[in-house]
């Protein structure tokens, strides 16, 4: 890599940014895609879903 970092580092940098203080898990991350896909969402229009655990409401 050309960080410098191994893999659990940089985890571990990214973690410490989340409010949610850990990653999303792939299940969580699909169950977001499977309701977007669902009848459940079809009132949702022009909406950006940011499945982030608040990274992006800091």
């Amino acid at each position: 890599n050309n960080l410098g970092v191994n893999a659990e580092q940089f985890e571990s940098w990214l973690q410490a940014f989340v409010p949610a203080g850990r990653l999303g898990t792939q299940e969580e991350i699909a169950s977001a895609v499977v309701w977007l896909c669902s009848d459940a969402s079809s009132f949702v229009v022009g909406h950006t879903l940011a499945v982030d655990g608040g990274f992006l409401a800091q």
